[in-house]
């Protein structure tokens, strides 16, 4: 995955296939890889996939929102000259998708989210997180799955390098904080996007409760669940999230 990245200005991004751009935006603790599932699967159906890797680490302090990350996406998708695309994201992914579309629903065709955050969360606890603590930062990576083993030593590892560096966990902090503030539960009756919500039974850190909350709350939007699955729905069962996905984009015509 890394070798293809490419970087042009201010953006560094994958872009895989040909088609309809499904612009991806990854979680705060998740990299381009937990989305592997989906960069194998859908360019041989004629989607194009692109994940840019938002500035999580790289903006100033004050500047360190899920709004200045909606902003970010939008000169993104306006640099690649994209007319409309399909966003889907995970975790606070799924929020920058969602504030996206609601700032500027005329460039998105359709919405998917994913363990999202921007109505409730499970923070990662009072004590989280703990710097130099190994096997605490492995529990807590565990914790996000359904099946611990999804939490290879790459995930966790990924994750240790983040909380032990403390300009990324200060910015970590305030992303999560942002994330928090920002509740768009007022917001979301009048976003109509069609949208498309695949969750996890057992998450954990946005309980299904959740995912219901969002399909009452958006005026078009199908719900799908995924059993034994806990907050990463497109790493824990790629296969199932895959056709899920492809089944509700053949639905809605979005190809």
């Amino acid at each position: 995955m890394k070798n293809n990245l490419r970087q042009e200005g201010k953006f560094t991004y994958l872009e895989q296939g040909e088609g309809t751009p499904i612009v991806i935006l990854h979680g705060l603790m998740g990299g381009l890889s937990n989305f592997d599932g989906v960069t194998e699967y859908f360019p041989k159906h004629g989607y194009k996939v692109v994940i840019p890797e938002l500035p999580l680490y790289s903006m100033s302090l004050l500047k360190t929102s899920v709004q200045t990350f909606a902003k970010y996406l939008k000169e993104f998708v306006d640099y690649k000259g994209y007319d409309k695309v399909i966003l889907l994201g995970n975790s606070l992914g799924g929020h920058i998708a969602l504030l996206a579309t609601k700032l500027y629903p005329e460039i998105v065709q359709g919405l998917v989210i994913t363990g999202s955050s921007g109505l409730y969360e499970n923070s990662m606890g009072e004590s989280y997180p703990r710097r130099g603590d190994y096997e605490f930062i492995k529990k807590k990576a565990q914790d996000v799955f359904y099946d611990p083993k999804v939490a290879t030593k790459e995930v966790v590892d990924e994750v240790y390098e983040t909380v032990s560096d403390r300009n990324k966990l200060v910015k970590t902090l305030a992303i999560a904080k942002s994330a928090i503030r920002h509740n768009m539960a007022k917001d979301l009756p009048k976003m109509k996007t069609p949208t498309c919500i695949i969750w996890g039974k057992d998450d954990n850190v946005t309980p299904p409760e959740v995912a219901e909350d969002f399909h009452r709350l958006l005026p078009d939007a199908d719900l799908y669940w995924v059993d034994k699955c806990g907050h990463a729905a497109m790493m824990e069962h790629p296969n199932i999230f895959n056709e899920l996905l492809h089944d509700w984009l053949k639905k809605r015509n979005f190809k």
